[in-house]
């Protein structure tokens, strides 16, 4: 099968640091490739991704840095060559609506945020016509109106995971500058419970630098250390020497790829109830799962009861790169079949 993925402009695939969707898509196209599939990336000149790539922009745009026109450009050059694809699987917003233009060519696309009042419109006009995958059943459950065509959690590629043996003496955080991924709530815990911690985030943008200086810095101290963005190497590095990730999180995130990489490791995760996280961390298993920031510091305290290898196998059963790759290849040959079956209808005038 020749499948094309049409990634978003604004980051690499994949990115050089933090960037959810792109290492999804980099493990997706990586993924297709090794099962025997013919990958198309459309994505920027920078990527990396060691599959056939195309692109309109030598350089990515940057989150939050481009405009629509810029999406709209990137989308119609990945769809004028695409006479030779048998499925594609549209990753950016403008793409989906674009593809009325092509009533013959199967496409699929995910949501990677949420279903909120900005974009639930969106995938109610498109969701008859292209199927929509959600990350997560919590993410899918808030798809108002919204014919959702399968649910499929992310994977990673696990020998790009080696397993950490911990030990490091600290508590980790690692994402974003985000008052909604809850950094500040991390070094609270950390403080109160006596584990040292480091913040690992990307703070680039103005926002999230007047977040870390109003609600982060005033925590930091000797044991509170903040370490910078991570990149590849340096994420495996933290990942495998923490006694566990803090995850705090404080809103319904659709997904939550930093978890599944953690528990790759064998990094036992401490997080909230919020969104998809139920689906992942099993409590007292691979974890702990709690509400507020006092039984988080108590089960901080239980991580050492967290067994490692358990949680290397909970992202080998549900959360592989080959199990991700499988489920979407499902929805593609489907994709293909219905298409097929639509197209010749309205040819032959049947419909």
């Amino acid at each position: 099968m020749r499948i094309a993925i049409v990634a978003p402009p604004w980051l690499p695939v994949p990115p050089p640091a933090y960037g959810g969707t792109e290492n999804v898509l980099d493990t997706l196209a990586r993924g297709l490739k090794s099962a025997g599939h013919d990958v198309l990336l459309c994505t920027t000149g920078d990527s990396t991704c060691p599959v056939e790539r195309t692109h309109v922009f030598e350089h990515s745009i940057g989150v939050g840095s481009g405009s629509s026109v810029d999406e709209i450009r990137h989308v119609a050059h990945a769809y004028g060559g695409f006479d030779d694809v048998d499925v594609v699987h549209d990753h950016t917003l403008v793409g989906p609506m674009y593809a009325a233009d092509f009533p013959g060519l199967p496409v699929v696309t995910t949501n990677h945020g949420p279903f909120n009042a900005d974009l639930i419109d969106l995938y109610r006009n498109v969701s008859g016509r292209v199927p929509v995958i959600a990350i997560s059943h919590h993410q899918a459950s808030t798809a108002r109106d919204v014919l959702i065509t399968d649910v499929i959690h992310h994977g990673v590629d696990l020998t790009a995971f080696p397993v950490g043996r911990g030990g490091g003496g600290y508590a980790l955080f690692l994402g974003r500058m985000h008052p909604g991924k809850a950094p500040h709530v991390a070094a609270r815990i950390a403080r109160q419970a006596g584990m040292p911690l480091k913040i690992a985030a990307k703070m680039s943008e103005p926002q999230e630098r007047a977040y870390f200086e109003a609600m982060v810095r005033p925590l930091l101290c000797e044991d509170v250390t903040f370490v910078d963005e991570a990149d590849s190497q340096a994420k495996l590095e933290l990942l495998g020497g923490a006694e566990c990730l803090i995850n705090p999180i404080a809103w319904p995130e659709p997904f939550g790829m930093v978890m599944i990489e953690a528990l790759a490791c064998g990094t036992p995760v401490l997080t909230t109830r919020f969104g998809a996280a139920p689906e992942i961390v099993e409590d007292g298993v691979v974890g702990f799962l709690r509400s507020d920031v006092a039984s988080m510091v108590q089960a901080l305290g239980r991580i050492p009861e967290i067994d490692r290898a358990a949680c290397r196998r909970r992202v080998e059963r549900d959360f592989s790169m080959e199990r991700m790759v499988a489920k979407h290849v499902d929805v593609y040959e489907r994709a293909i079949l219905d298409t097929s079956r639509a197209y010749e209808l309205v040819t032959t005038g049947a419909a």
